[in-house]
């Protein structure tokens, strides 16, 4: 029987009915099965291929179609945890009161100029710019291995269908970021929970649909708790609004790593095969395969011992002042503080989505060592003293520091005399220097004075 038609006979054997559908569907073998040539079923593939186009196209061709992530994340969010005018003067009303408790705990003066209640959506729509910032190194990445696997003849000859696949890939890399926003959104509880500063600098946001739940399930007020993340936010912004060279080392140190990313290029051949143009979840599959080696290269593990440490460094001192500001005042805040060390530790649902976005897990690991040198350092020099160390990136404790608090401690007090006397400090170093011996005179004599006027 010629390709793509069949037998009328009905004692044929291999005859196949067509499915009793009410008559006229399409037959499920596709467009060019043994049942015959289906237009319909073949428009409607091209007309699909041509959105995913159409969609790549109007992405600004990027290695990420941005524009589709947000879409996707605000469709599933837009009515999702909407704030009444109750909780967003709530938060208004325990940013100001944090403000005030966190004066005498800390040097740093205030880094919010504004509060706000944001629904999920508002948390996807102003945090997406940093987003962006952060996942195009790994979208990159991936898209130059994507082209380096391609036989040399095939990306000379490819032309058209390169660019197809180009924009394909960013269709797809914005499908996984608009659905991990999504999810994303509707669980963060402020704009800073991870440590990375997302959002708007100076902004206090909290999200009253998820601090609600998040109260439930502890079974807490939620007054008490947006008062508690209000004095973590707004302790947060302090130090990302008044140290001018922490976000930046933050999110250069996130890229650093995304940059040394390794994509095994043999697996990737091999998928390649299993990649359908007309089927954009094949992409998705794909992107999801493990592409990303495990294995991390010096470099990288040298950015992730930075970053775990900064991260580690910001947390304890947030940690500490909040402790500090809060005190007796507010019933259950060492309860809490234990939670949200707990939920950072076990890596709650902000650092699995930033695993899956980025491919790099957000745990401080040495949070409860840097809490205690923050607070040995605050019970030896002062609040003051404290908080001036972040005034230069070398100032900080480094890694071996956090392992090693007591040295740490006793290097900054010396620091901190040698600023206050600097002369002493000199004339300490050069007694601390070896002396230059003169030669004795070989005849065994002394050496000649010098010439007097």
């Amino acid at each position: 029987m010629p390709f793509g038609f069949g037998s009328h006979d009905p004692r044929d054997p291999d005859r196949r009915d067509p499915p009793d559908d009410g008559g006229g569907g399409p037959d499920p073998a596709g467009p060019f099965g043994a049942g015959g040539f289906d237009v319909g079923a073949l428009g409607q593939m091209l007309t699909q291929l041509g959105q995913m186009l159409s969609q790549g196209a109007a992405g600004g061709g990027g290695p990420v179609n941005y524009d589709l992530a947000k879409q996707m994340a605000l469709q599933k969010l837009s009515t999702t945890g909407l704030p009444s005018a109750q909780q967003a003067a709530a938060v208004t009303d325990a940013v100001r009161l944090a403000e005030l408790w966190l004066d005498p705990a800390t040097a740093l003066p205030a880094g919010t100029h504004s509060s706000a209640a944001w629904a999920p959506r508002d948390w996807v729509e102003l945090t997406l710019p940093t987003w962006q910032r952060l996942c195009d190194p790994v979208a990159r990445r991936m898209a130059s291995s994507w082209m380096d696997a391609l036989p040399s003849e095939v990306r000379q000859t490819a032309g058209p269908l390169v660019a197809m696949v180009e924009q394909m890939g960013g269709v797809a890399f914005g499908s996984q970021l608009g659905a991990a926003l999504a999810q994303l959104g509707g669980e963060v509880l402020t704009s800073t929970e991870i440590g990375l500063p997302l959002g708007p600098l100076g902004v206090a946001a909290l999200l009253p649909a998820a601090i609600e739940q998040f109260s439930t399930g502890l079974g807490r007020k939620s007054s008490e708790v947006t008062v508690f993340l209000a004095a973590r936010e707004a302790a947060h912004h302090r130090l990302f609004g008044h140290v001018p060279w922490l976000r930046q080392r933050l999110l250069a140190t996130v890229e650093e790593f995304a940059h040394g990313i390794q994509v095994d290029t043999d697996a990737l051949q091999e998928l390649a095969h299993q990649v359908d143009p007309t089927d954009p979840q094949s992409m998705d599959q794909l992107l999801s395969s493990g592409l990303l080696e495990q294995r991390h290269s010096p470099e990288q593990n040298a950015a992730l011992s930075r970053l775990e440490t900064l991260l580690a460094l910001v947390e304890g001192w947030v940690d500490v002042i909040v402790a500090d500001a809060l005190g007796e005042r507010l019933p259950g805040s060492d309860a809490l503080r234990e939670t949200l060390r707990r939920r950072r530790a076990s890596g709650g649902p902000a650092e699995h989505t930033f695993a899956t976005l980025v491919g790099l897990e957000l745990r401080p690991r040495k949070l409860r060592a840097a809490t205690g040198l923050w607070r040995r350092l605050t019970e030896q020099h002062g609040i003051e003293g404290r908080d001036a160390l972040w005034n230069h990136p070398d100032l900080l404790p480094t890694t071996e520091d956090l392992d090693d608090p007591a040295m740490f401690v006793d290097r900054a007090a010396r620091y901190a005399a040698d600023l206050d006397d600097p002369i002493t400090a000199l004339e300490r170093t050069a007694a601390d220097a070896p002396r230059e011996q003169t030669p004795p005179d070989a005849s065994g004599d002394d050496p000649p004075a010098p010439p007097t006027e």
